[in-house]
């Protein structure tokens, strides 16, 4: 199982947190983005949209962070990380997407990139960022459950995708005294081993 991976990429960082969750070994690769590796012909080969991850298994290759974990989840059923239930695995669903969906690609490189072009200086792009940050994270914390994860008793896929934006999130300074519910959940994950084995900090090249 080889998993192309940038230790700053939030998508990669939801897979490699999923991976250990479930207890699998993998090898990583390191495509390295600020380079352009993703653009490189023998990556697009692998992701024709040129992101990171690709999961390369049984002679396939996996791309979007959601319908990996979504895979792993069918293929290797425990721990269970998107319910099964129709209405929990909705609910589930919902709060991840608030994040890949609605939150994270307005702020990922080629957005940034792209903004710099037009002429939008550094602090003002950072100010872009908390903004859409604090949006979708407003719309999370109204969405979030009792505790001590955003679905329940157990991390589940919806708090694989909050722990890399909260990462991102204090990485550029966003606010958090709004968000009671996130930062418990972000802490209750960053205490099992498969989510902070998975930080950028644990996996940054040497």
């Amino acid at each position: 199982m080889l998993l192309h991976d940038y230790f700053r990429s939030s998508a990669a960082f939801r897979v490699r947190i999923a991976l250990n969750l479930k207890g699998l070994a993998y090898e990583r690769r390191d495509v390295m983005l600020l380079e352009n590796q993703q653009r490189s012909p023998e990556h697009l080969a692998l992701n024709p949209q040129g992101f990171v991850p690709a999961l390369e298994i049984d002679g396939k290759v996996l791309t979007q962070s959601l319908a990996i974990i979504d895979w792993l989840d069918a293929r290797y059923p425990e721990p269970r990380l998107i319910p099964a239930d129709p209405d929990e695995r909705a609910a589930a669903l919902a709060r991840a997407l608030v994040i890949a969906a609605d939150t994270h690609p307005l702020n990922n490189l080629r957005v940034m990139r792209r903004l710099k072009a037009m002429g939008v200086d550094d602090e003002a792009r950072d100010e872009w960022t908390r903004h859409w940050i604090a949006e979708g994270f407003a719309a999370l914390e109204a969405m979030a459950g009792d505790g001590p994860f955003l679905g329940g008793d157990a991390p589940g896929v919806a708090d694989i995708f909050l722990v890399p934006q909260m990462f991102n999130a204090r990485r550029f300074g966003t606010p958090l005294d709004a968000f009671p519910r996130l930062v418990a959940a972000d802490s209750a994950a960053m205490a099992l081993e498969a989510f902070a084995a998975a930080h950028p900090d644990r996996v940054a090249p040497r």
